[in-house]
């Protein structure tokens, strides 16, 4: 006997109760079939350095996953970046962490052990690089680095990769032509400010708090890097390969770019694991991690641009089973 109301799947209509409960903040586990419950145990995350994306980006997923999975436990692991990060959760110190993806495939050509391993969950956002000098410095290009003093990020960040690639394709040795140092985000702007360093590479989502906050005091601004720079280092090759020509938007810092974008590269970010990592808890991490979008984004405004169409490419990892679970689920 028709009722006079479109028939609506069970399927669909979880769905769209979930669009509800989550913009309403609610947990997602209330949605679940009666016994089902929401995986427990312990793991650990490891982020990045202070006043960094992927540091604030780990306190916020920590928390979203607290309300979707309450008997989870989450420890938040601090470190030097993108490097550093891929050993632990390749090594198994880590459970899930997030890394540029250069670093990621850098990692896999040097045979690091348990690359293979290695297993993505889903493609966040990209990363920016950029090069960052006092607004009345006389640098105006890569090239104009040669004999200064250079922060190249740490030595296990994913900004030293970048960096000394960047210098090799503008033919300086970022070991003999430049005097460099190790500073990341959490202490890079700093020493720019006292005059310590002519310039400080940094690899980002947009925008990042460190520099947010130093363009409250101090006058900067960003240097191009050029798609002539670009063509040669893809020449490099390896890890390379994944690196891209883009613009920083004008609205990433407006008070420092005063309209204008910046001629940059980009590199995309990815959540990852290990495939031994169990199915039923990565599936509810992924969906965790799509669905708190919104919620994450008004802090870190990088975890906008999560996409489920597009956080299926995790190049150059193999989607984890559980991912693969999730992003099933949720075809239209």
């Amino acid at each position: 006997m028709s009722t006079g109301f479109p028939h609506i799947s069970r399927r669909r209509a979880l769905q769209g109760a979930a669009a509800g409960f989550v913009a309403l903040g609610l947990p997602l586990w209330w949605l679940l079939p009666l016994g089902e419950e929401p995986p427990s145990g312990r793991i650990k995350f490891s982020t990045g350095t202070s006043a960094g994306v992927y540091e604030k980006y780990g306190e916020l997923l920590k928390d979203a996953l607290g309300q979707d999975m309450p008997a989870l436990k989450v420890r938040l692991e601090d470190s030097d970046g993108s490097q550093v990060n891929v050993e632990r959760v390749a090594t198994g110190y880590a459970d899930f962490t997030i890394a540029a993806a250069d670093a990621v495939e850098t990692y896999q050509l040097d045979k690091g052990v348990g690359a293979d391993q290695l297993h993505g969950v889903a493609r966040l956002y990209d990363d920016y690089v950029q090069l960052v000098v006092p607004r009345d410095s006389s640098i105006r290009s890569v090239a104009q680095l040669e004999g200064k003093r250079v922060a190249i990020g740490p030595s296990g960040s994913g900004v030293r990769l970048i960096a000394d690639r960047v210098l090799k394709a503008a033919n300086i040795d970022a070991q003999k032509d430049i005097t460099p140092f190790p500073d990341g985000i959490n202490t890079g702007p700093g020493r720019l400010k006292r005059g310590e360093i002519d310039a400080f590479f940094w690899s980002s989502g947009l925008p990042t708090g460190g520099l947010t906050t130093l363009a409250q005091t101090f006058a900067f601004r960003f240097v191009p890097i050029g798609a002539d720079l670009i063509t040669k280092l893809h020449d490099q090759g390896g890890a390379s390969r994944l690196y891209r020509a883009t613009n920083m938007p004008a609205s990433a810092y407006p008070s420092v770019q005063r309209g204008a974008t910046v001629a940059t590269i980009a590199v995309s970010n990815l959540l990852m694991t290990r495939a031994d990592l169990d199915p039923r808890l990565t599936e509810w991490l992924t969906r965790t991690v799509i669905r708190s979008r919104d919620r994450i984004g008004e802090r870190v405004h990088s975890a906008q641009l999560v996409d489920v169409r597009t956080a299926i490419y995790t190049d150059p990892l193999p989607l984890h089973d559980g991912a693969k679970r999730y992003y099933s689920s949720v075809k239209p």
